[in-house]
Formats: structure tokens, C-alpha cells, sequence
């Protein structure tokens, strides 16, 4: 057999294995299931963007978005590997770590401002935090409000001793607060539009954390030591298709709102549209790039959680959040 035998050969075999075999070389994509704060609202609308614009599939990511039970809950769900990435409140995961030595870490920052607030009647003679003292408030049993509340009692000059706290379904926080069988709920300030229109007619009044002069970092997406350490790869695109997200649910709330509805019709499309309007003024930090986390206000965020509560587990800025997951 000549050589331009043997290359014609050659070819043919290679052609006919590319055919046989070439499918079954494409590589699989990657599961990720990725649980949030809390049940599916309008706020985490830019997730489904993510997953409707086709985000997570360029990045080569089949994700999963399962509803959480507050933030304590998503923080618990990762470090077991249920999850593998979360959402969750800065404050859950500095409480988190240093009483329970939970291993989670933020990777990207979503709340770069506080939307941590209690929600009054307007007609209720409540204005001012000292107006809480005496009073009877509820939240869920994850809740990060209630968690951090003894900070924002602190930071607004109020006896947190004097505040009674009940634990409810976050199906009953707005009926609890219309009827007067509680004082006032804790709620986002994201969930404001959903809550306003549950309490109709009536109107509510936002008691912010912010106000009070609480400069923390909220929510951001959060992962396990573990997987931070054994695939950083699959954060690291996670992350960036989340950002892709929500660059374009903030450019387009109303398209944003829609998608969400679509993919869960309980969610009401208007409804879901002003919450990410308002994700949009919590998200900006002057000088870095979307979803950065900034040292300074990690630390900023531990000396106020600890100046209210007193951890069993020293902590430190890195011991909270892995640097390097989010694109430059």
C-alpha cells in the first residue's frame, strides 16, 4: 500500500469517528442548584433572566432555582452541599460562621446597600424607632430582620429588650400587620410593592435599617468553602451570568417583571417589576464593577454585628467572603 493510500485511509477512519463518536465528546453541563433568600419573588427576577436570556447555558451551567426559607436557611442549605450556591444576608453569614462555624463565603455582592426594614401602619402613630419600644413585631424564623435587629436597635438608640419579636409564615406577616395583631412585620425593602398591595388600602411606612445608620452590605450570592475550594471554575461562571442578569433586568424592568411571571405565574408580572426596580438602587458602589465585594465594608459589616451580638468564633473579613468571583 503506497502512503496516499494510507493517509486516504487515515482520513476516512478519522471522518467516520467524528460521526460514531464526536456527540458523545461534547461535555455535559454542569448541575448547579442555587436556592434563594427566600420562596420566589419579584426581586430575584434577574435569575430567571439569567436562565431566560440563555446566560447560565453560554457558561455551560444547567441550574436549578429552588426556594429558600430565609437566609439562615439558604446559608445552611450550601455548607450541606444541598445547594450548591445561595443567596443569602451578609449578617446570616457573619452569624453563620462565628456561633456555628458554618463554612460559607459571599462571592458576589447583590445589596450593596441595607434593605433590612420593619413595616408599620401609617395610621398607627409609629414614626420613629423609639415608637417600637413596647411593641409586638413578626417575622419568619430565618428572617435576617430579626437577626439583626439588636444592630439596629443599637444604632437607633432603642431598648431591643422592649420589643417583642413573634415568629409567623411569611403568608401571615401583611394580614398580621393590617389586623393589629402585630405592631409592625419585617420585611426587604424590596418586598415593599407585594406588601403594599396586601395591605391596601391601607398604607405602610418603612422603618429602614439604612436610616438608622446601618452602612452594611445586605444579600449577595454565597457558596461553601468547600466548593470555593474544589471547583472555583463553575462560581466563577455562575457569577458572571448572574451579573449578565441583572445588568439587563435593571435596563429593563418591566421585561425583567414578565419573565419572572412566566416562570412562576404566582408571581405578579407589576408587582415583580417595582421590586427589581427597587434591587436597582440597592446595587451601586461607586468605583467597582457590579457584584464586587469591598474588604473595608466586610469589615464595616462584622464591627456591627459584633458590637451586637457576641460570637462564640472570632471572625475575620476572610473567614466571610472569597475575593476573585467577580469579573473586573
Amino acid at each position: 500500500m503506497n502512503r496516499s493510500s494510507i493517509k486516504s485511509g487515515l482520513l476516512i477512519l478519522a471522518t467516520i469517528c467524528a460521526i460514531g463518536f464526536g456527540p458523545r465528546l461534547a461535555v455535559a453541563a454542569d448541575k448547579v442548584t442555587f436556592v434563594t433568600d427566600f420562596g420566589y419573588n419579584g426581586r430575584h427576577a434577574y435569575y430567571f433572566v439569567a436562565l431566560e436570556n440563555g446566560y447560565y447555558a453560554k457558561q455551560n451551567l444547567d441550574v436549578e432555582i429552588v426556594r429558600g426559607q430565609g437566609s439562615a436557611d439558604a446559608v445552611k442549605q450550601v455548607a450541606a452541599g444541598t445547594a450548591q450556591l445561595g443567596f443569602a444576608d451578609t449578617a446570616a453569614v457573619i452569624l453563620g460562621r462565628g456561633n456555628d462555624q458554618i463554612p460559607t463565603k459571599l462571592v458576589a455582592i447583590v445589596y450593596a446597600k441595607p434593605p433590612h426594614a420593619i413595616y408599620v401602619l401609617k395610621d398607627s402613630g409609629i414614626t420613629k424607632p423609639k415608637d417600637l419600644e413596647g411593641k409586638k413585631l413578626a417575622d419568619t424564623a430565618f428572617s435576617a430582620v430579626p437577626k439583626l435587629f439588636a444592630a439596629y436597635a443599637k444604632a437607633a438608640n432603642i431598648d431591643a429588650s422592649k420589643v417583642t419579636w413573634l415568629v409567623a409564615s411569611v403568608d401571615t406577616l401583611p394580614a398580621l400587620l393590617t389586623t393589629g395583631r402585630a405592631d409592625g412585620i419585617g420585611q426587604f425593602t424590596v418586598g415593599e410593592p407585594l406588601l403594599a398591595k396586601a395591605a391596601a388600602p391601607k398604607q405602610i411606612y418603612a422603618l429602614t435599617y439604612a436610616d438608622a445608620g446601618l452602612d452594611l452590605y445586605g444579600n449577595g450570592i454565597i457558596a461553601s468553602d468547600n466548593i470555593i475550594k474544589s471547583n472555583p471554575d463553575l462560581v466563577r461562571r455562575f457569577v458572571a451570568a448572574t451579573m449578565q442578569g441583572l445588568k439587563d433586568a435593571i435596563a429593563n424592568p418591566k421585561e425583567a417583571g414578565e419573565i419572572m411571571h412566566k416562570y412562576h405565574r404566582q408571581v405578579d408580572a407589576d408587582i415583580a417589576t417595582g421590586e427589581t426596580k427597587i434591587v436597582g438602587t440597592l446595587i451601586g458602589q461607586a468605583g467597582l464593577p457590579l457584584g464586587a465585594i469591598d474588604p473595608a465594608r466586610v469589615q464595616k459589616a462584622l464591627d456591627i454585628v459584633g458590637s451586637a451580638y457576641t460570637l462564640k468564633n472570632p471572625v475575620k473579613p476572610e473567614d466571610i467572603y472569597a475575593p476573585g468571583f467577580v469579573a473586573k
